[in-house]
């Protein structure tokens, strides 16, 4: 590290201890040119989570975008706030834990689907009109249709586990 006082590329490390609750270590460094102290900051760099859009364009990932959606689709549903977040916070780990560094668009829409189906119908079919660009009334009748046929199965698989 160059001394911000000479330019000198050589120091030593004086003291170090942790800094920002322990998400950093600050250390005061001495030049061994001018003998000048001077403080520095060490700190893991995050991995950045890259959102291709439909059209090419690259954004940063934001959490607050997913809420949001979510947050629309759900509006006026009897949908606690806590559920939302940890929703939010679940698609973004499941992002954050593939290798790659550049995510569809696309595959956070399906992120986002898979966990409304979880949490309420009505926001799920709600999510899918938008997300899924349906073109005319008949694509969402099968969409809400094919919903219909998996939620009946489900309940019947449900019922034989069960008894």
């Amino acid at each position: 590290m160059k001394c911000p006082y000479c330019g000198h590329p050589e120091d030593r490390v004086v003291e170090s201890r942790p800094a920002r609750d322990g998400e950093a270590i600050r250390r005061r460094r001495e030049c061994l040119e001018c003998g000048r102290r001077y403080t520095s900051f060490e700190e893991i760099e995050e991995r950045r989570l890259m959102v291709v859009k439909k059209d090419g364009r690259r954004e940063p990932f934001q959490r607050a975008k997913v809420r949001a959606s979510m947050e629309v689709a759900c509006r006026k549903r009897p949908i606690p706030t806590s559920v939302l977040n940890a929703a939010a916070e679940e698609v973004e780990r499941s992002l954050f834990e593939m290798p790659e560094s550049e995510v569809p668009v696309a595959l956070i829409g399906e992120r986002v689907l898979e966990r409304l189906s979880e949490i309420d119908p009505v926001a799920y079919v709600r999510f899918a009109s938008v997300y899924r660009e349906f073109e005319d009334p008949d694509e969402f009748r099968e969409f809400v249709a094919s919903l219909k046929k998996r939620r009946r199965r489900s309940a019947v698989g449900a019922g034989r586990r069960g008894g």
